[in-house]
């Protein structure tokens, strides 16, 4: 009938871009709200790819202290540390005591660089407006017993 995740992107597509021109704040990426708009019914899946965004936005910091990281070279080190942190919070024993999963691959590190472009609570807040709003055209669209 429907594929979720292609029409909830282009919802977020959709939707975020008008919020970035209403408000002038981004949402943490593109593809990101379409992504965690579909989650929403797992929040520790939520809460755990936006710890990996914390961590990653972290690390990034903590490395141009003395690295030289801007431009491209900090997008592709944010999204690459991203996918790191992301991946060990997924696979690695013992760093997993309740059942969760990071969203994604790429999500943590597209997050993390709207944090380090915009500001954590900026970022956070347009992500979480525009998340749920994609989450209501989602139910509006194809009802809760997909969503579920």
């Amino acid at each position: 009938m429907y594929e979720l995740l292609p029409l909830a992107i282009g919802i977020g597509l959709a939707v975020g871009l008008l919020f970035t021109e209403l408000f002038g704040i981004a949402t943490g990426g593109m593809i990101v709200p379409g992504y965690v708009a579909l989650y929403l019914n797992q929040p520790l899946d939520v809460a755990a790819t936006l710890i990996a965004g914390f961590a990653t936005f972290g690390v990034v910091r903590a490395l141009s202290s003395f690295l030289i990281v801007y431009g491209r070279r900090r997008t592709a080190l944010m999204i690459l540390i991203g996918y790191v942190i992301g991946m060990l919070m997924r696979d690695v024993p013992g760093l997993q005591p309740f059942s969760y999963d990071v969203i994604g691959y790429i999500i943590p590190g597209l997050i993390a660089l709207w944090m380090d472009r915009q500001g954590v609570m900026q970022t956070l807040a347009s992500l979480t407006i525009v998340a749920c709003i994609v989450r209501l055209v989602l139910i509006l669209v194809v009802g809760t017993e997909l969503l579920a």
